[in-house]
């Protein structure tokens, strides 16, 4: 119900406000072109006027910079400086365009869901799940107390952490599903959200990673003189998200997390996080590029490597086990198409409608008018985005980087914040949709509270890193 009033809410407001604009503002009278059939990076003509007509302020500006924007809305005049042409350029995609995006990205899991469903197929068949979950089970066991002792549902969990820890994406989705899938087979009301699952996923959107390679790639590109002095406040931002997500949810669910498994667990992945922090910070970038691709990718091969020698010597017939796991994984990824295509469309109309711009003036002039260094208000687009939409969120923070520099404060404080958590509305429709669950509960409430915890944490660290 919670979710459902949250997508009703961004689909009025958004109409709301583009409502506004459109009758009091020349500049938006085709706003609702641009939320229904436009398309990211489309010219929207607004005018054509003589300098003269303009106001002094903006002739000023255009006297200084002949290519000159205020306000989202583009004044670029001609080299006599006499007439001036007004734009505006569209940030994202209509609805139409965008439900097009959400059956594009279904599409694209589809191999990467059927390569790594394949391979969890033959795991479950020759043990290894179990054995994982054996591993795993004392911490599990106190934050998950619904579920059996040594389910398998703990084995697909642990797969799902680790492929976050080590950033990677493509593998962590499947395994999620997984998890999820396993999880609703204990769940005694299959279309509502069950306590473990609403821990699983809080967990989830956390985004513990302890290098944020794409990240450090993007700020290399663009001329970052030491694109890897984010990679330090990024891992802490994720793990306050984390334990935070652990805690909100735990007091939501009457767990008791002072028990000596969960102290000596948590304490120990502590421990061996921060001798890997202090290893890293004393690689050169080379050296971290390195490390992340060895990591990451020997990771994946060493699963598949142990998969299937586990496999073989149990006798499982490796390529059946493997095509009934790669037919789970295509009809998964055709299940969550409704559900994405609904979340999505309500993002682009927030985005189209100015909604986000709205919001960023608004706090920057509360930031002004109470004393704040308003050079955080910056970098927030970028948060505020980023639990809508994974690749929107990326957009502003290459954005900002473009703006104010890939070192400026506003550009790494994006950078921290990309990396702080996960896209939780993207989460919580993709994995929910996946098995059917329409009543969230709580889910969204302290998914939002952990992305919080993280953005506050995020701009804290970068003043302490950067300012």
């Amino acid at each position: 119900m919670v979710l459902s009033r949250i997508w009703s809410a961004f689909i009025i407001v958004a109409i709301i406000v583009a409502s506004i604009k459109y009758l009091f503002s020349d500049n938006y009278k085709a706003i609702y072109n641009d939320m229904v059939v436009g398309k990211s990076g489309d010219t929207v003509q607004i005018a054509s006027k003589k300098m003269a007509e303009l106001n002094p302020e903006i002739q000023n500006a255009l006297i200084a910079n002949p290519n000159f924007d205020q306000n989202r809305v583009h004044y670029k005049t001609d080299s006599a400086k006499s007439e001036v042409q007004i734009y505006r350029v569209q940030e994202t995609d209509g609805v139409i365009g965008t439900s097009e995006t959400a059956v594009k990205i279904c599409l694209g899991l589809i191999g990467i869901m059927t390569l790594f469903m394949g391979f969890m197929s033959i795991a479950e068949k020759a043990g290894g799940i179990n054995l994982l979950s054996r591993l795993i089970q004392p911490f599990f066991s106190k934050l998950f107390p619904e579920i059996p002792k040594n389910h398998p549902s703990f084995g697909h969990m642990l797969l799902n952490f680790s492929a976050n820890l080590l950033g990677l994406d493509n593998a962590a989705t499947p395994f999620g599903l997984k998890a999820m899938e396993s999880l609703q087979t204990l769940n005694p009301d299959k279309e509502r959200a069950s306590n473990s699952q609403i821990m699983f996923l809080c967990l989830h959107a956390g985004g513990l990673t302890l290098i944020p390679v794409s990240i450090i790639a993007i700020r290399a590109s663009m001329g970052s003189a030491t694109p890897t002095d984010i990679f330090l406040p990024c891992m802490i931002a994720t793990f306050a998200a984390t334990m935070a997500a652990m805690i909100i949810v735990s007091i939501y669910q009457k767990i008791n997390l002072f028990q000596p498994a969960v102290i000596a667990y948590v304490g120990g992945i502590s421990v061996i996080v921060g001798l890997l922090v202090v290893y890293l910070v004393n690689l050169t970038k080379e050296g971290l590029d390195n490390f992340s691709m060895l990591l990451s990718n020997g990771i994946i091969l060493l699963i598949f490597f142990a998969i299937v020698l586990g496999a073989v010597y149990k006798k499982i017939n490796v390529f059946d086990a493997f095509i009934d796991g790669a037919k789970e994984g295509f009809w998964t990824c055709v299940k969550i198409i409704p559900y994405l295509v609904g979340m999505l469309i309500a993002i682009s109309l927030l985005r189209t409608s100015g909604v986000f711009d709205v919001l960023i003036d608004g706090m920057k002039w509360v930031a002004a008018v109470v004393g704040f260094d308003t050079r955080f208000v910056d970098g927030l687009p970028t948060a505020l985005i980023k639990p809508l939409s994974g690749s929107g969120a990326r957009g502003m923070m290459v954005d900002t980087m473009q703006t104010f520099g890939a070192d400026s404060f506003q550009g790494r404080l994006a950078a921290v914040l990309q990396g702080s958590s996960d896209t939780t509305f993207y989460v919580i429709a993709v994995y929910f949709g996946a098995v059917g669950i329409k009543n969230t509960r709580y889910t969204v409430t302290a998914m939002l509270l952990a992305d919080l915890v993280g953005i506050i944490t995020s701009v804290i660290l970068a003043y302490i890193f950067f300012a």
